[in-house]
C-alpha cells in the first residue's frame, strides 16, 4: 500500500508485545530511527505500522525491535531461480524481489542459482514473489509444500504450542519442589533435590525473561520481563548462596532458608498465565478470523470459449466472468450477468433474510449463494473487495486507541520503574526495622512486590474491551472505524438525520396508480414513452410496468420542465405534470382530480398520463420510508436523544415524513453547507452530536459531527468520511451501536478499576504491611498465581461483551 511514489506502509507482525507498556517501549525504539517516517504500535493487532521509503529501513526497524527483546514474525526461504544466464540476471531478480512490499532482505546467488529471501508473511508470500520474478522474464521454483505458506496464524499457533510445552514442563518440574519445600523441608538432601528440579525451570524454561530483561536494561528500559527476571533471579541466587554457604547464616544465629520453590513456581505460574491469556486473546480477535474465513480460496472462471476453469482466488482479474453454484461463497465483488438466485448477505448487513440477485445487480465477496446458480462479472478483486475493506477497517479500529487509553499509556510508562523503586524501598525498610531477619524478610518481600505488580492487567484493560466491542459491531453489521467514536457514542445526546436514503429508501417508487378506464394498450404506450424519457421519475414508472410489451412510437419529444410526448396510432400521448393539462385543454375526470389532490396532500409527486383529449391516468410517486425507520426513531427518542431531520426537500414533504416517523424537529430546503452549520450550532449548545447520512452532500456534515455514521448503501465518499458505517442502512442499528458503546465503556471502566485496585491492595500486602499486625507475609508463589489471575480476569471480563445483547 503506497502513500506516494516511493513510500510504503509496512505492517510488522510483533511477538511478545503483551501490554501497553511493551508497546510504548517498541514505539520509543522506532522513534529513534531516522529512516522511518511514521510509526505506530497496534497492541490489539500485534503489529507495528511504519512508513518507509526503502527495504533497508524495514530491516533496521526489525533489528531495533529485536534488540529491545521483542520479536517480528518473518519467514525465511530459499527458492531456485530459473532462466538466469549471467550475473546481471541475478542482480535483476534480486532487485525486483527486494522492492516487493513486505520483503525484509533478498539475495540471489548466481553460482547456486538460489534466491534467499526473508519476508513478512502478512504482506507477501511465495506466489507473489514468483509473480514479481516472472514479470522480468525469470521464474521461481516453488515446491508444493511451500505453496501453503507459513501464515501469521501458523506462526502464532507454533508459538502457542511452544508456550504450552514450556508451561507443562515448568509445572511438572515445579511440583516436586513445592511438595518438598512445603512438607519435607527436613528430609536428607532436600535442598540439592529442589535445586536440581528448579534450575531447568529458571535457567531453561524461564531464560527468555532474563534475555529480554537484559535487552531492556541495555536500552535503559524496563518491562514485565524485568520484574519477573529480578524476582526469580534474586530468589534463585539467594537460595543457591544459602544452600552452598549455610554457615554464613548459622554464624549469625539464623537458619539458612532456600526459596527454590518460589523461583520455579513463579515462572510456572507466569507461563501458565501467559498461556491462558494468549488463548483468551485469541478469542477477542475471533471477529477478524470469522471475516477472513468468509474469503473463498478458489473460483470457477468462465473462459471466452465457454469452458470452465478452476482458478485460485489470487489469480482472478477484473472483468473475469465467474460461475457461482448453489451453496457456494461469492469470491469477489461483481455484477450479475446471467441467472438469478437468493444470496445470504447477513455477514454484511446483519439481516438474516436472503436477497434476490438478478441481472445487473451487485454481489459481494463473502456472501453465500442459496439454491440458484448464476454468473457474474468481477468488478473488485483482492484488497478492493468490500469484504477486504471491512477486514481492514475492523483491524484498524481494533488497533486504534480510545481517549481513556492515553491516560493508561502514561501510567504504564512509569509503572515498572515505580514498582522497582517500591521493591528496593521495601527491602531497605525490612533491613532497617526487622533486625536479624531483616535481610531474609526484606528479600522475600521485595521479590513478592516485583512478582505481584504486573502491568499486564492495566495494559490489557482498554485494548481487549475495544477489540471485542469493534468485533461484535462488525458481526452485527455495524462497522466501527476507530476506538474514539466507539467510546464517544455513549455520550451522544443529539442525532441529525438526513432524509433521503437514511430515513427513506432514497429511490422514488410508484406508490399509487389510478386509471380512468383499465386500458392495457394505453399502459403499453405509457411504458414506451417513459423508457425514452430522461426524467429521474420516469425510471420509477419503467420499474413498475417493466415486462409488458412496448409499441413503436413516432415523434418522441422531451418537454423541459413539464414532461414528454410521443405519437402512436394517429394520436398524441403526454406524460408529465399538471402544466401539460392546462396547455392542451385536457378534460379531467372528477375521480382522477380527487385522487390527485389526495396524493398531493400526502406530499407525493403526481404525474399525469393523457392523450390529446382527456386525462387517462394519474400516478403517485414517492420515496418510501424504510420499514424500520419509525421504530428506530422511537427507540432513540426513548433513550433521551434529541432527533433532527434535515432535508433539501420541500416543507410539505418534510412535514409528512416527520409526522409519519414521529420526528419532533425537522428543517426543509436545507443546503449541504447549512447541515454542517446546524451541527456546529448544536455543538455550541454543549451537545455531543452524531450525524447520520448517505450521500456526497452529507460528507461535510459527517466530518463536522462528533460521531459520524454513514449508511452502507450510500456513497463511497460518505463511508470514507464517517467513523461508523451501518452496512444494511437499517436505522435500528444506531441504538444498537449506542448500547454497544455503553457496554464497551462500562467494561473498560470495570477492567481499569480491578487492575488498579489489584495493584493498590496487592503491592502493600506483598511489601509486608500486615506483618506487624498478624505476622502475615505473602508467599511469592501465591503472588505469582495472583498476578496471572489478574490478567486473565481482565481479558475474561472483556470477553463477556460478546454475549451481551
Amino acid at each position: 500500500m503506497a502513500t506516494d511514489k516511493n513510500k510504503q506502509v509496512i505492517y510488522l507482525p510483533l511477538e511478545d508485545v503483551e501490554s501497553e507498556h511493551c508497546a510504548l517501549i517498541v514505539e520509543k525504539g522506532l522513534a529513534r530511527l531516522k529512516s522511518i517516517e511514521t510509526h505506530q504500535v497496534e497492541l490489539n493487532n500485534r503489529r507495528a505500522v511504519i512508513t518507509v521509503d526503502n527495504t533497508q529501513a524495514v530491516a533496521e526497524a526489525i533489528k531495533a525491535i529485536k534488540d529491545l527483546g521483542y520479536g517480528v514474525s518473518t519467514v525465511k526461504n530459499t527458492f531456485p531461480v530459473l532462466g538466469m544466464t549471467c550475473a546481471s540476471c541475478a542482480g535483476s531478480a534480486e532487485s525486483i524481489v527486494t522492492y516487493e512490499p513486505g520483503v525484509v532482505s533478498a539475495a540471489v546467488n548466481f553460482a547456486t542459482g538460489n534466491l534467499t529471501v526473508e519476508y513478512l508473511p502478512n504482506m507477501t508470500d511465495a506466489a507473489k514473489l514468483q509473480k514479481a520474478v516472472q514479470s522480468i522474464g525469470y521464474d521461481l521454483l516453488i515446491e508444493d509444500e511451500t505453496k501453503q505458506q507459513e501464515t501469521l496464524e501458523v506462526i502464532h499457533a507454533q508459538k502457542f504450542q511452544n508456550l504450552k510445552i514450556k508451561t507443562i514442563w515448568a509445572i511438572i518440574l515445579s511440583f516436586p519442589v513445592v511438595v518438598i519445600g512445603m512438607f519435607f523441608m527436613n528430609m536428607p538432601y532436600a535442598d540439592p533435590i529442589m535445586w536440581l528440579f528448579s534450575t531447568p525451570v529458571v535457567l531453561w524454561l524461564g531464560k527468555d525473561f532474563f534475555i529480554n530483561a537484559w535487552k531492556q536494561a541495555i536500552h535503559r528500559s524496563a518491562n514485565m520481563d524485568t520484574l519477573v527476571a529480578l524476582s526469580t533471579g534474586i530468589a534463585y541466587l539467594f537460595s543457591v548462596f544459602n544452600m552452598l554457604l549455610p554457615e554464613f547464616w548459622h554464624r549469625r544465629g539464623l537458619h539458612a532458608h532456600v526459596y527454590f520453590e518460589a523461583a520455579s513456581v513463579i515462572i510456572a505460574f507466569i507461563l501458565l498465565g501467559k498461556l491462558l491469556e494468549e488463548k483468551a486473546k485469541g478469542n477477542t480477535s475471533s471477529a477478524i478470523k470469522k471475516l477472513m474465513g468468509l474469503q473463498s480460496k478458489t473460483v470457477i472462471v468462465i473462459l471466452p470459449d465457454g469452458t470452465q476453469k478452476q482458478t485460485a482466488i489470487e489469480e482472478v482479474a477484473t472483468g473475469d466472468v465467474i460461475l457461482v453454484k448453489p451453496g457456494e461463497k461469492i469470491a469477489v465483488d461483481g455484477i450479475v450477468t446471467s441467472g438469478s438466485s437468493y444470496v445470504d448477505e447477513s455477514m454484511l448487513s446483519g439481516e438474516p433474510i436472503p436477497v434476490l440477485k438478478k441481472g445487473s445487480e451487485k454481489v459481494f465477496a463473502g456472501t453465500i449463494n442459496q439454491k440458484g446458480s448464476f454468473q457474474f462479472k468481477a468488478v473488485k478483486v483482492g484488497k478492493e473487495t468490500m469484504l477486504a475493506q471491512i477486514i481492514k477497517t475492523v483491524q484498524d479500529a481494533q488497533g486504534s486507541k480510545a481517549p481513556v487509553q492515553k491516560l493508561v499509556d502514561k501510567i504504564a510508562g512509569i509503572f515498572v520503574p515505580v514498582v522497582i523503586g517500591i521493591a528496593i524501598l521495601t527491602f531497605m525498610l525490612w533491613f532497617v526495622l526487622d533486625g536479624d531477619n531483616g535481610v531474609v524478610h526484606g528479600l522475600l518481600a521485595a521479590v513478592t512486590v516485583l512478582v505481584i505488580a504486573c502491568p499486564c492487567a492495566l495494559g490489557l484493560a482498554t485494548p481487549t474491551a475495544i477489540m471485542v466491542g469493534v468485533g461484535k459491531g462488525a458481526e452485527n453489521g455495524i462497522l466501527i472505524k476507530d476506538a474514539e467514536s466507539l467510546e464517544l457514542a455513549k455520550k451522544v445526546d443529539a442525532i441529525v438525520l438526513d432524509k433521503t436514503g437514511t430515513i427513506t429508501e432514497g429511490r422514488p417508487e410508484v406508490t399509487g396508480f389510478k386509471w380512468l378506464n383499465n386500458d392495457d394498450a394505453a399502459s403499453n404506450v405509457l411504458l414506451s414513452i417513459e423508457k425514452q424519457s430522461e426524467h429521474p421519475l420516469a425510471e420509477a414508472v419503467v420499474k413498475h410496468f417493466d415486462g409488458i410489451p412496448t409499441p413503436a412510437l413516432s415523434g418522441f419529444e422531451s418537454i423541459t420542465g413539464k414532461g414528454a410526448k410521443a405519437g402512436h396510432d394517429n394520436d398524441t400521448y403526454y406524460v408529465g405534470n399538471k402544466k401539460l393539462l392546462a396547455e392542451n385543454n385536457i378534460i379531467i375526470d372528477d375521480q382522477l382530480q380527487i385522487q390527485a389532490e389526495q396524493w398531493g396532500s400526502q406530499s407525493k409527486t403526481v404525474i399525469w398520463f393523457l392523450n390529446s383529449r382527456q386525462a387517462l391516468a394519474v400516478i403517485a410517486i414517492s420515496d418510501n420510508i424504510k420499514e424500520k425507520s419509525a421504530q428506530a426513531i422511537q427507540e432513540m427518542q426513548a433513550m433521551g436523544i434529541d432527533l433532527y431531520m434535515l432535508t433539501g426537500d420541500n416543507e410539505a414533504t418534510a412535514k409528512a415524513i416527520a409526522e409519519q416517523t414521529g420526528i419532533r424537529h425537522y428543517k426543509a430546503e436545507v443546503l449541504p453547507q447549512h447541515k454542517a452549520a446546524f451541527i456546529k450550532e448544536l455543538q455550541q449548545q454543549g451537545k455531543i452530536v452524531a450525524m447520520v447520512g448517505d450521500g456526497i452532500n452529507d460528507s461535510t456534515a459527517l466530518a463536522t459531527a462528533d460521531v459520524s455514521i454513514a449508511m452502507g448503501k450510500g456513497s463511497d465518499i460518505a463511508m470514507d468520511v464517517a467513523k461508523m458505517t451501518i452496512i444494511s442502512s437499517d436505522l435500528t442499528k444506531i441504538p444498537q451501536a449506542i448500547r454497544l458503546s455503553k457496554q464497551t465503556v462500562a467494561t473498560i471502566k470495570q477492567n481499569l478499576f480491578w487492575a488498579f485496585v489489584y495493584n493498590l491492595i496487592g503491592i502493600p500486602i506483598a511489601a509486608g504491611i500486615l506483618y506487624p499486625i498478624n505476622g502475615f507475609l505473602l508467599n511469592p508463589m501465591i503472588a505469582g498465581a495472583a498476578m496471572a489471575f489478574s490478567s486473565i480476569s481482565v481479558v475474561s471480563n472483556s470477553l463477556r461483551l460478546k454475549w451481551k445483547k
